[in-house]
C-alpha cells in the first residue's frame, strides 16, 4: 500500500520558518517527481515547488528565494523548507508523487495546514 504522509505544518508568525516533510512508503520515492501544492478554501490548488528524480526543481514565482525543495532518497522523504513566511502562504499543503511510464502513477498525501499570522 502506498502512503504519503505530510508533517511539519503549524502556526507561525510572519517572517518565521517551517520545514514540511513528505514521507513515502510502498514506493521507491527517488524515481518519482514530487510536488508540493497548496490550496486555500475557495481557490484552485497551486503548484508551490517540484523536484524531479534527477533533482531538477521549479518554484512558484511568489516563493522563489524563500522556499527550497529537497529530497533524501535514503529516507524516502522530500522536504520543503519555507523561510520568511508571509500571511499569503497560509494554506493546506499537499505532497504529490507522479511517475509516468506506460501508465501514470499518481499519489497524494492528506495535507498539512500552514498558518502564518501575527
Amino acid at each position: 500500500q502506498v502512503r504519503l504522509v505530510e508533517s511539519g505544518g503549524g502556526l507561525v508568525q510572519p517572517g518565521e520558518s517551517l520545514r514540511l516533510c513528505c514521507a513515502a512508503s510502498g514506493i521507491i520515492f527517488s524515481i518519482y517527481t514530487v510536488t508540493w501544492y497548496r490550496q486555500v478554501p475557495g481557490k484552485q490548488r497551486e503548484l508551490v515547488a517540484s523536484i524531479t528524480s534527477g533533482g531538477s526543481t521549479e518554484y512558484l514565482d511568489s516563493v522563489k528565494g524563500r522556499f527550497t525543495i529537497s529530497r533524501d532518497n535514503a529516507e524516502n522523504t522530500v522536504y520543503l523548507q519555507m523561510n520568511s513566511l508571509k500571511p499569503e502562504d497560509t494554506a493546506v499543503y499537499y505532497c504529490n508523487a507522479v511517475r509516468k511510464v506506460v501508465v501514470v502513477f499518481d499519489y497524494w498525501g492528506q495535507g498539512t495546514q500552514v498558518t502564518v499570522s501575527s
